[in-house]
């Protein structure tokens, strides 16, 4: 069977092309070698049940793994403690179906018929069953974000928690699993429960005993290399292996689903088109289809008006601020991956394409006057196919001081989001534009736009006085620079009700590149 790209369920690497992840999953081979109980806690399609996949797979020669999901399929299954313990016995009996040992499931199958089951007898069983076994076990549980709204699953991990407790404090290792690992988005151990619903005042934390570890799962360029070497050898394509996997961390900052969803869509549906351009055209088709992680997404913006806020001032104002793991807002946008932190700790949306996704999102949802073109949006097209940029600022300049001349106040909040809507109806289904904040100074944003394979650098600047415009072609001459190009464009906008800054746009020189400058 020909391998392919996998970008709905679980992968394995039997059927589907993987990124070599062998490190990564050596942080958590430490921890059960050590007994550790712990949480993948990622956000979704973020690689988790993959990874317990790989602890079923590769550690079971010296651990009995048990691979076990709680799903509540009807409220009846858990209505007390009695039925609780007998579905889990009845999770086991499923989990272990493959396992060599029949005594396994014969063990559980008798245990599901004890008369009558509650926490404390199921411990007993637990403690019966790690004596008996021939190997230490370790406990998996997948997609724990379904039941921590439950009583009774909560009690049912403050018991095994307990049990951990008086393992270390007795020295015993067989008194309960040698290690449990709950997988899910979020971080259970983090939570502050009331564990059992007659504790009133009590609250505490179901999982306070998980391990803490440092693992980021994102994959980078050389790891995403590892997989395309594998499709590489299998296809003989001949593309640049390294070249394209950087090119597709630019835009996925190595979110897993994003990189293997890339690489799908060129493979079956860009006539494997391993360059550059077939990256960029993998991106927008992603970008303009509506999938789970995108709805997602959204979705919790909607639920969530402050997040939405949040996530509005970072995209379209331009917002600067360190990231504060106290702070719910940023935390909850960290735990789904909407954003994540720089080099510098500051806050940014996690990739390019949430950022475009978003972007879009609240574009289509504006609830101001839109800037429109008003004239054929082939006006600004060239000959070449190539934006006509500076007709695309001279209109929105003409449009924004007949529209909004007296709203100052407004324009500064809105005026680059404004120019990003007007901007959208001209390259929409061709171009791809995104914002790169400069974190250090937080009136300026710089717009990447790629358009007929040219990039187009926009700096959106806040009129600050003449030294700030100085330093605003400074700024933008060494940033076209890096990227090798010789003309960029500044749009300010000005605030002063009594000066005219500048009449037209013009074209000016400065530190050997041409800068088309407007103020508006």
């Amino acid at each position: 069977m020909a391998k392919e790209f996998n970008t709905a369920v679980t992968c394995d690497p039997r059927r589907h092309y993987m990124v070599d992840t062998t490190e990564k999953m050596k942080v958590f081979e430490r921890l059960i070698n050590g007994g550790k109980y712990f949480t993948i806690s990622y956000a979704r399609q973020f690689g988790k049940s993959t990874s317990l996949n790989w602890i079923l797979r590769n550690m079971s020669d010296r651990y009995l793994v048990i691979p076990a999901s709680f799903e509540i399929t009807s409220p009846k299954e858990w209505s007390n403690e009695d039925t609780f313990c007998r579905y889990f016995c009845t999770k086991i009996v499923s989990a272990c179906e493959n396992v060599e040992d029949k005594d396994v499931v014969k063990f559980w199958e008798g245990a599901k018929q004890t008369e009558k089951l509650d926490f404390d007898i199921l411990a007993s069983k637990i403690t019966e069953f790690c004596r008996k076994a021939g190997k230490k076990v370790v406990l998996t549980i997948d997609e724990v974000d379904k039941s921590l709204d439950n009583q009774l699953f909560l009690g049912f991990l403050s018991m095994l928690r307990s049990m951990y407790l008086d393992r270390e404090k007795f020295g015993d290792e067989k008194y309960t699993f040698w290690s449990v690992v709950l997988a899910g988005v979020y971080d259970v151990k983090s939570m502050k429960v009331r564990i059992r619903p007659d504790e009133e005042h009590r609250f505490n934390s179901p999982w306070n005993v998980a391990a803490e570890y440092d693992l980021e799962m994102e994959f980078n360029p050389r790891e995403i290399g590892t997989m395309l070497e594998e499709y590489e050898e299998e296809h003989h394509i001949g593309f640049d292996i390294k070249e394209i996997a950087e090119e597709i961390y630019k835009y996925t900052s190595g979110y897993p689903v994003l990189v293997s969803r890339i690489c799908k869509e060129i493979d079956e549906n860009l006539e494997r088109s391993w360059t550059k351009e077939g990256v960029l055209k993998a991106v927008k088709r992603i970008i303009g289809t509506k999938t789970n992680l995108s709805e997602s997404m959204t979705s919790n913006l909607e639920l969530n008006p402050k997040l939405k806020a949040f996530i509005r001032a970072l995209l379209m104002e331009n917002f600067s601020v360190l990231y504060d793991a106290n702070n719910p807002t940023m935390d909850f946008a960290r735990m789904f991956s909407i954003i994540k932190k720089d080099n510098e700790g500051r806050v940014e949306i996690h990739n390019l394409i949430f950022q475009q996704i978003l972007i879009n999102y609240f574009i289509s949802e504006n609830e101001l006057e839109t800037l429109t073109p008003g004239v054929g949006l082939k006006t600004f097209i060239d000959k070449n196919g190539d934006l006509n940029m500076p007709m695309i600022i001279n209109r929105f300049k003409d449009l924004v001081s007949k529209k909004h001349n007296k709203e100052a106040e407004f324009l500064e909040r809105e005026g680059r989001f404004m120019f990003i809507c007007f901007l959208k109806p001209i390259i929409n289904g061709t171009g791809f534009y995104y914002s790169e904040p400069e974190n250090d100074d937080s009136t300026r944003m710089d717009l990447v736009i790629n358009y007929n394979r040219k990039e187009y650098v926009v700096e959106l600047k806040i009129w600050h006085g003449t030294e700030y415009e100085i330093s605003g072609r400074e700024q933008i001459a060494e940033y076209l620079t890096t990227r090798n190009l010789e003309e960029g464009y500044l749009v300010t906008f000005s605030f002063l009700k009594n000066k005219v800054v500048q009449e037209r746009p013009e074209w000016i020189e400065h530190s050997g590149k041409r800068i088309y400058e407007a103020v508006i």
